[in-house]
């Protein structure tokens, strides 16, 4: 977050092996393979062994043959999920040889829907269309940060319409997800934020946004006691605001949406390919699950023995560029291996606590957040987020989902809305599928069990019947 951010990244922690780690974290496998194979090909000192051993327990393996130690339970009926790492080359589909240049390389790669037809999905069936033009006139202005680069003035002006009414398309844009994209200013976005918190029933702080209002410069600097005055309020209250802020609102809602804080979304991604494979162990819901973690060339990846006996007779001229070339090699082994590390204590925590969800669906979608996680796990939200970024999930019914759909808040209602819609005797209207959701224990506003509904194709009421049943 914004004002977390400033307090901490500025900790004496970007060693380059920090660093590196932290980017290779980023990186998906396919990704992380290229970065590889560009080290191979750049660094003498880099080479891939030969012999193929187990990443974990340097078990000598013979071609995909997993590791019988890492990938075998201790106790067959034990639910603790078994972690180990797997080269790619292991998810060959059986009984199905795949030839690279059998492949066009496009087929297999992700096809990314930007953000502003994202955000377009989602207001479409409440847009009226003669404002059509203008909400994609709008989208077509978000910065990187999903903030409006253009006025409203300019856009009525284009347009020859009344400002008001660029206004209420504006506010439409901003009640999607990411909530507060197509906001003028990073003020605008957390105070959109903080208004919904407050029609959902949330808890928000009083005079936060009065002081984000007031005291936006404030908040960066930390300027407690002088905001505090602005605001009558506390020093200690003024804190609470800010750390309040922090941790739910995120002034850049585009950062958001590519999964970095606030609403936890990132671009929807329809994968080929996993970077994860979950299955059960004998295919019993009783037994283990089995998580192999795909890392390319895991075992085979090594610093070059003779190269790192020759250093010591390095002509002069070559010497210092042989030390840099071993020093680099080594750090890149070091830094997958920790990368490897992280991966298999996040995905030993996820599957422990989602277990249910894994098996059963999205009904059983446990809620729970970054921030959560890494506190659990002793580690830096921002390392939970650049772990969770981009990586694809292959579930043991075969089906393949981005990760941060484990931290999707909302899928537990949508799956909900879902299941009352295919029941319904007579079309239920958004007011009363808002009475019975809040019935069951969740407390949503009217209109974002209309966004919801929107988001999974079911028509309003009025455009439905009890024969028109809505599968999941």
């Amino acid at each position: 977050m914004l004002f977390q951010t400033q307090k901490t990244a500025l900790k004496p922690l970007t060693t380059a092996h920090l660093a590196q780690t932290m980017t290779l974290l980023e990186y998906s496998n396919d990704e992380l393979r290229q970065e590889i194979e560009s080290a191979l090909a750049n660094n003498p000192a880099l080479e891939l062994s030969d012999e193929k051993r187990c990443p974990t327990c340097n078990r000598r393996l013979i071609g995909n043959q997993r590791c019988p130690v890492c990938s075998s339970p201790n106790h067959v009926h034990d639910e603790e999920p078994i972690i180990f790492i797997s080269p790619r080359t292991d998810f060959t589909p059986k009984g199905k040889e795949i030839y690279q240049d059998e492949i066009d390389p496009e087929e297999w790669t992700a096809s990314i829907e930007d953000l502003a037809t994202f955000v377009l999905r989602q207001i479409a069936p409440e847009l009226a269309p003669e404002d059509r033009k203008i909400a994609a006139h709008l989208l077509s202005a978000l910065d990187e940060d999903g903030l409006l680069t253009i006025t409203l003035v300019e856009v009525a002006k284009y347009h020859h319409v009344p400002l008001s009414r660029v206004k209420q398309v504006q506010e439409l844009i901003q009640r999607a997800d990411p909530i507060g994209v197509g906001s003028l200013s990073p003020s605008e976005a957390l105070l959109i934020q903080v208004k919904i918190l407050e029609e959902n029933s949330h808890y928000v702080p009083p005079k936060t946004a009065d002081a984000i209002m007031e005291g936006m410069d404030l908040l960066c600097k930390r300027g407690f006691t002088e905001l505090g005055k602005k605001i009558n309020k506390s020093t200690k209250e003024v804190s609470r605001i800010v750390d309040f802020i922090g941790k739910n609102l995120n002034p850049y809602p585009a950062r958001a949406y590519w999964g970095d804080s606030y609403g936890n979304q990132e671009p929807n991604q329809y994968y080929e390919e996993s970077d994860i494979i979950i299955s059960l162990l004998d295919d019993s819901p009783d037994t283990p699950l089995v998580v192999e973690i795909v890392a390319p060339y895991a075992g085979a990846l090594r610093v070059n023995p003779l190269f790192q006996k020759a250093i010591s007779d390095a002509p002069g001229e070559k010497s210092e560029q042989w030390e840099s070339d071993f020093y680099q090699a080594t750090l890149l082994v070091k830094c997958i291996q920790q990368r490897n590390n992280t991966m298999v204590r996040l995905m030993n925590h996820l599957v422990t606590i989602q277990r249910k969800y894994i098996l059963g669906g999205n009904a059983y979608l446990v809620p729970i957040t970054r921030s959560q996680i890494a506190k659990d796990l002793n580690l830096h939200e921002s390392t939970i987020s650049r772990a969770v970024a981009g990586k694809a999930v292959q579930l043991p019914n075969k089906r393949i989902i981005p990760l941060s759909n484990w931290f999707d808040r909302s899928l537990q209602i949508r799956t909900e809305i879902i299941q009352l819609v295919s029941e319904e005797k007579e079309p239920l209207n958004d007011t009363q599928l808002t009475e019975i959701l809040i019935e069951k224990g969740y407390q949503v506003a009217r209109r974002t069990v209309a966004k919801y509904r929107d988001l999974e194709g079911i028509p309003p009421s009025r455009l439905r019947n009890s024969r028109q049943i809505v599968s999941a």
